[in-house]
């Protein structure tokens, strides 16, 4: 079955965007000395979906340039023509999403931003987390998670290092 991932980068105080409305501090620190010999491997990650759900500020800020060919599906309040693989939803979009989970397919990456991502969350939906933590404490931003969210456990399973940013995936584990 399809999987919803949320798979973004955050600085080690739980922001995804600075006070600015700027990403540009998402890197390393160039100390590769606590590399893992097995590093996170993006283009494999893109690969293995085939749909990208975002935001529409996300969809303005950072376009769609790295996923070409994918399907894009961008909440919006707005009334937006759909073009291309670029399909615009004014609703649920957690609903529309899980309907889209039902079909054939491979995984379906939450994108972001934290926005979008805290309804799949509300909802309790999100099957696996691919979290980056970059190394700076920003002070201040947008949070990845907003208060409120149901108590989810989850299972590390895997981890890579590189240039002092780790990378966690974990998936959900059976609540006990």
């Amino acid at each position: 079955m399809r999987k919803i991932i949320l798979n973004l980068a955050m600085s080690l105080d739980g922001y995804i965007i600075d006070e600015t409305g700027s990403f540009d501090w998402i890197v390393g620190d160039g100390d590769k000395h606590l590399d893992t010999d097995t590093l996170y491997d993006f283009e494999a990650f893109i690969n293995s979906i085939d749909t990208v759900v975002m935001g529409r500020k996300a969809y303005d800020d950072c376009g769609t340039d790295m996923v070409k060919g994918k399907k894009v599906i961008v909440a919006t309040s707005q009334n937006r023509e759909d073009h291309g693989d670029i399909q615009f939803v004014n609703g649920d979009i957690v609903g529309f999403v899980q309907t889209l989970k039902k079909e054939e397919g491979k995984d379906i990456w939450l994108f972001g931003g934290s926005g979008v991502a805290d309804h799949f969350m509300k909802s309790d939906v999100v099957d696996e987390f691919q979290i980056g933590i970059i190394p700076i404490i920003l002070g201040s931003g947008t949070p990845l998670f907003y208060p409120g969210n149901p108590t989810v456990k989850l299972h590390l399973d895997s981890y890579t290092v590189q240039e002092g940013l780790p990378l966690l995936i974990y998936s959900r584990r059976e609540n006990s």
